[in-house]
This record gives structure tokens, C-alpha cells and sequence, in this order.
């Protein structure tokens, strides 16, 4: 059997590639890998027929946008109470109410889009609900990764779902638009439906996750001591805040149809949604390297910068070709501040803690989007389109500079040597 050298080509190829160890070494995660990717797609097929049979009964973009708003409220609120509920009750148990929850509410969605005469009603009833849920289940699944995976696996089980959410973001919407047009919405809502029946199914497998034994009823006291330890520990409140600036400020997909239009590229929009997708899928790809880098805290800042830079110069050039690459890399770099925030999260925080700061993570890098579309918008109805795109970009690069000279912990954080991550280790190992 011929040996590599571990500088041959091949040595350094097997090297970029993900770490595949979780997924080998842990049975539950190949579960909610497989049934994150399942339901990936099918939540895909909903996204894209919601917004689309709305357009066909009422004909307003306002009330297409409407869906936006119903779905913000019940996420935050939600989001803080699902955490809560995932450190006081079984993780699994959760997860799998909640699962059966939305694919219940996509059967109903079904069976209203039967009706010779769909109602609106429901559908606006139906999102918020969703979103509810969603809000309840995100923080259980987080929370629960720590507990299936080894500690120093993390870093490798954050890449692993991340690539299989970037397959259902690249390949979901083009696959929902081919369904929509040739088999209609009845049949995109009846996919989503199978989509969860068969999630459940393999959630089922899960080995029971219950809740620590003195873990406290959920309350909003208990949100709240969640919050002061992360206001405590400022490598974390570093993290958040650094994903919320940078979506304020650099993340300006709302105005995409205007600078396609402003490029002359009305054609390349479809592209300009794909690019940062893209760009992140490559990063996900070749990310054997993350496991070796422990300083996690400059990663997540200097990635958060570039992705600004990015930003910026997509913004200022005109052409469409150096538009789209530049929107790769911002995604990109997107992701590696992503996949090393959620390095420190997984391997910092106690189990206890958990799910109450996996509802925080949802509103960090939930509400920052939002907010960057309406920066983005309200930035281009004044100055222009080129304007709102470049000089966010150059807001977020300056914005995470100062954040970097305000938490100093956030810089100098080493998983190898920080005081919670060697806490957090010995409890593991205990």
C-alpha cells in the first residue's frame, strides 16, 4: 500500500476536505444531518409556492412583504422562550413536537390550496405559526449537537451542517421552480408535507436527551439570567455583536434587483441570489483546515471585516461578471465567521446554559438580515443603489474595527487556553 507524504498534493487535497469524523463517530448525527437536509428541502418548496400563491390571489407586493412582518414577531419571541424550554425539558422530545407541528401546518396548507377557492387568511396564519415553531426547534437542535458530538469534533460538525444547508440554498429554490412550474403548488406543499414525515421518522431514532437535573422551570427569569452571562463573557457579546453589524450594514439583498437593473444585468439576478451561496458552499467544501485554528475570536472578526470589503467593492465596480465574484468571496467570508462563531458557542458554553443562548444565536443571526434589508433599502431610496451597497460595506469594515477595540477578549479568545472552553472540556470528559 502506497504511504502520502503529508506534503504531497494529496496529503494537502485531503487536508481542505471537511472532517467527516462526526458524522462516522456519531449515529444521532447522521439523523439530524439526514433529516435537516430532508427538511431543508421541502421548507424550500414552501418558501418559494407561500410567496407565489399570495401573488396569484391578491396581486399586491405589499401583501407578499406582508409575510416578512407576521413571521419577525413570533421568531424573536419565540426564539427566547425555545431556548429556555431546551435546557428545562428533553431536547429530543422537543424537537420531534415541534417537527410534527410543522408538518402538520403544511398539511394545512395543503389542504387549503385544495379548496376550489383558497382562503388568504391562512396563509398569513400559517407562516406566523411556522415561524413560532421554528423559533422552538432551532434552539433544541443547536443545543443538542453538543451533547451527541465529542468537544473537539465541534468545529467539524458545524461545517458538516452547514454544508447541508447550503445544498438545500443552492439547489432547493431551483429545484422549487421547476416544480411550481410544472406540477403546481398542491404538489410543492404535498412534497413539503412527505419532507417532514420522513424527518420525523429519523428524528425518532434519537437517543433521549433530557434536561439536566437541576435545570429550572422555563421562565422569564431564566431568559434573563441566560442573557447576563452572555453580557458577562464578551468574546461572546463580541460575536453577536459583530454578526449584527455586519448584517446591518453589508448585507444589501433587497436592493439586488436595483443594481442589476443599475448594471445593466437584469438577467443576472438570479445570479447575484446564488453567488454568496455559492461562495459559502466553497468554503464549507475545503473546511478541514478549521479544526487546526484555535484563535476562533479573530477569525470571527477579521472574516466579518473582509466580508465588508467585499461588500464595498462589489458596490463600486460596474461589472456584472466582478459583481457576482465578489459576492462569492463576501459569502465566503461570511461563512468563516459563521463556522467560527458557532466553534465558540458549541465549545464555551456550558450544557446547563445551552439552549438559552442558542435562542440569543437565533435572534443574532435572525433579526440582523432583517434589518440589514431595511438599512439597505431606505440607505438606497437617498443615495442611490451603488452608494447604499459600497458605503455599508465600508460601515460594516469600520464598525467591526471598533467592535474589535471595545472587547479585546474577542481577540485574544483560544479555545486551547480560555477558561470556559477547558470548563466546558472537563465536564465532557467527566
Amino acid at each position: 500500500m502506497t504511504e502520502h507524504h503529508p506534503r504531497s498534493p494529496t496529503a494537502r487535497l485531503r487536508a481542505l476536505l471537511p472532517d467527516l469524523t462526526p458524522w462516522h463517530s456519531s449515529a444521532d448525527f447522521r439523523r439530524m444531518w439526514l433529516a435537516g437536509l430532508i427538511t431543508v428541502f421541502g421548507s424550500f418548496l414552501t418558501l418559494v409556492a407561500l410567496p407565489v400563491q399570495l401573488k396569484e390571489l391578491t396581486g399586491s407586493t405589499l401583501a407578499v412583504g406582508a409575510i416578512g412582518a407576521v413571521e419577525l414577531v413570533p421568531l424573536i419571541v419565540f426564539g427566547l422562550y425555545g431556548g429556555a424550554l431546551a435546557d428545562a425539558l428533553d431536547r429530543r422530545r422537543l424537537i420531534l413536537w415541534t417537527e410534527a407541528g410543522l408538518g402538520l401546518l403544511s398539511a394545512l396548507l395543503l389542504a387549503n390550496s385544495l379548496l376550489p377557492h383558497p382562503m388568504i387568511w391562512p396563509l398569513y396564519l400559517v407562516a406566523a405559526l411556522a415561524s413560532a415553531l421554528n423559533g422552538l426547534q432551532r434552539p433544541a437542535l443547536h443545543a443538542l449537537v453538543p451533547r451527541i458530538v465529542a468537544h473537539e469534533q465541534l468545529p467539524a460538525a458545524t461545517a458538516l451542517n452547514t454544508i447541508r444547508w447550503q445544498l438545500g440554498a443552492v439547489a432547493a429554490p431551483s429545484l422549487a421552480g421547476v416544480i411550481m412550474a410544472y406540477c403546481g403548488l398542491r404538489v410543492s406543499y404535498g412534497l413539503d408535507v412527505l419532507s417532514y414525515a420522513v424527518s420525523f421518522a429519523l428524528l425518532l431514532g434519537l437517543a433521549p436527551s433530557p434536561a439536566s437535573r437541576d435545570a429550572a422551570r422555563p421562565s422569564l427569569r431564566g431568559i434573563v439570567a441566560g442573557a447576563r452571562y452572555a453580557w458577562g463573557r464578551k468574546e461572546l457579546l463580541g460575536t453577536y455583536a459583530v454578526d449584527l453589524t455586519a448584517m446591518l450594514f453589508a448585507f444589501p439583498n433587497a436592493v439586488f434587483p436595483f443594481l442589476a437593473d443599475d448594471l445593466g444585468a437584469p438577467w443576472a439576478l438570479g445570479m447575484m441570489y446564488a453567488a454568496g451561496a455559492a461562495g459559502s458552499l466553497a468554503v464549507s467544501a475545503t473546511s478541514g483546515w478549521i479544526t487546526r485554528v484555535h484563535r476562533h475570536g479573530r477569525m470571527v472578526a477579521g472574516a466579518a471585516a473582509c466580508w465588508g470589503l467585499a461588500m464595498a467593492a462589489a458596490g463600486w465596480v460596474g461589472e456584472i461578471w466582478l459583481v457576482l465574484l465578489l459576492l462569492a468571496v463576501a459569502g465566503g467570508c461570511d461563512t468563516v465567521s459563521g463556522l467560527f462563531r458557532s466553534a465558540m458557542w458549541d465549545q464555551s458554553i456550558p450544557d446547563e446554559l445551552r439552549g438559552r443562548l442558542a435562542g440569543i444565536e437565533l435572534l443574532s443571526y435572525s433579526v440582523g438580515p432583517q434589518l440589514g434589508q431595511v438599512r439597505a433599502g431606505a440607505m438606497a431610496s437617498v443615495t442611490g443603489v451603488r452608494m447604499a451597497v459600497w458605503a455599508g460595506g465600508l460601515a460594516c469594515v469600520a464598525s467591526v474595527g471598533l467592535l474589535a477595540l471595545a472587547l479585546p477578549r474577542l481577540l485574544s479568545y483560544d479555545q486551547r487556553t480560555d477558561e470556559h472552553a477547558q470548563r466546558v472540556r472537563l465536564a465532557r470528559a467527566a
